[in-house]
């Protein structure tokens, strides 16, 4: 019962992180980065496809992102995603590839993005927080019902929150990192 219990929690623990991750990449820095796009998705024939199955990404400077579509017909589908959504970006193309060039951020949309990254961090934190309660009351409930005895309830509590605040640690480190990385000019 209690292995059950913290193995579930950290499961759902070690997602939170990986998603809190997932969200950081697709936050802007000075540079270019084709996880700012690659899950745009693309009016394909008439059906969304993520732009990640349309093309392929090329970093060729530190503030250019250059998309070669597989299919060249593409282009215009891509260039409509583009314009639609929020990079802040707009394309050109010379009906081969597509550039993007990323202009240099100022210092205030630097601090945006950096209340951005902490933003999504407390979000992790409030997530990890929420399994742990959780985990908690399953296993306050186990000890009720007379399944686990108050020491390994204790020790299961303890347990919890080591894997908790390791997790919580590890959030607040790659927003850390984040954060570093926007503020870099």
């Amino acid at each position: 019962m209690i292995d059950e219990t913290l193995l579930e929690s950290l499961e759902k623990m070690e997602k939170a992180v990986e998603h809190v991750a997932h969200q950081f990449v697709a936050v802007r820095t000075g540079r270019a980065s084709p996880a700012l796009i690659e899950r745009l998705n693309v009016d394909y024939y008439g059906s969304p496809v993520p732009l990640q199955q349309l093309a392929s990404f090329q970093v060729p400077e530190a503030r250019l992102l250059v998309i070669k579509p597989h299919d060249r017909s593409a282009i215009g589908a891509i260039e409509k995603a583009l314009n639609g959504s929020d990079i802040g970006v707009n394309p050109s193309n010379d009906g081969i590839i597509i550039r993007l060039a990323f202009p240099a951020l100022t210092e205030d949309r630097r601090k945006e993005y950096v209340k951005v990254v902490k933003n999504l961090a407390e979000d992790g934190r409030v997530v990890l927080r929420s399994v742990r309660r959780d985990a908690r009351k399953a296993l306050e409930t186990a000890e009720k019902d007379g399944d686990i005895s108050k020491d390994e309830l204790e020790r299961a509590e303890k347990d919890l929150e080591k894997m908790t605040q390791e997790h919580v640690d590890t959030i607040d480190k790659a927003a850390v990192r984040k954060e570093q990385e926007v503020m870099e000019v």
